[in-house]
């Protein structure tokens, strides 16, 4: 019977079994972008695994959780008499979205996230996070709560007018656009062109934060403003 298994279970399997990682997509997706060490066996090449090791425990994935190809080839393994077979059903968009490391000729937002950007929590006074905002090239503070969930952003914009006796959440903009680590470089880059933006805040699929992505931080003669 196969297992259907999550990102941290992997890593477990990985650290303490060396399991063995196994992308069942097609080669060029797998050139894209594959876990640490994984080796690519596409479903049509199940037939002769003789490239894994019977006695390890085996870790398939593919794409995401529409994609059925894990599934499939955890079942033909099974068959073919591999014992200790697991599917990571979540696949490896879901390993990029965490922010871990990856092997393969993908750009991806993860290579060029800010991880210092200015934050503030929401009951930090004004008055204090305004000197920290003007002193940051990013011109820009990522507010964020207990559980650093990011709740909204404070800018130029939102300063202007704010009373400074207040709270950052009182004068926080809610509703900012966050992306992944997984988010294609080139296309994202495209996107803030055409809105306009120089900065997005960059959080993990729960709402952590990660980082801030600035168009600085890749093309120098960027113009400055804060995330639209």
């Amino acid at each position: 019977m196969t297992h259907i298994i999550d990102r941290e279970a992997v890593q477990d399997l990985v650290a303490a079994r060396q399991a063995q990682l196994v992308e069942v997509l097609p080669e060029e997706e797998y050139a894209w972008a594959h876990l640490p060490r994984a080796v690519n066996l596409p479903l049509a090449a199940l037939g002769d695994p003789s490239a894994l090791d019977p006695a390890r425990p085996v870790v398939v994935y593919c794409h995401d959780w529409l994609c059925d190809l894990s599934p499939r080839a955890a079942h033909r393994l099974e068959r073919l008499g591999f014992g200790d077979v697991h599917d990571y059903g979540a696949g490896k968009m879901d390993w990029l979205a965490a922010d871990l490391p990856y092997e393969g000729e993908a750009h991806l937002v993860s290579q060029n996230v800010r991880r210092d950007p200015v934050t503030a929590g929401l009951d930090d006074p004004l008055d204090e996070l305004t000197e920290r905002i003007l002193g940051d090239p990013a011109g820009l503070a990522v507010v964020v709560d207990e559980d650093d969930v990011v709740q909204g952003v404070v800018g130029s914009r939102e300063l202007k007018g704010a009373d400074m006796s207040g709270t950052a959440e009182q004068a926080m903009r809610v509703g900012v656009t966050t992306v992944r680590p997984s988010e294609q470089l080139e296309p994202l880059i495209q996107r803030m062109d055409r809105a306009k933006v120089d900065h997005v805040v960059v959080t993990h699929a729960d709402g952590t934060l990660v980082g801030l992505f600035g168009l600085g931080d890749v093309r120098p003669q960027a113009s400055e403003s804060d995330l639209g």
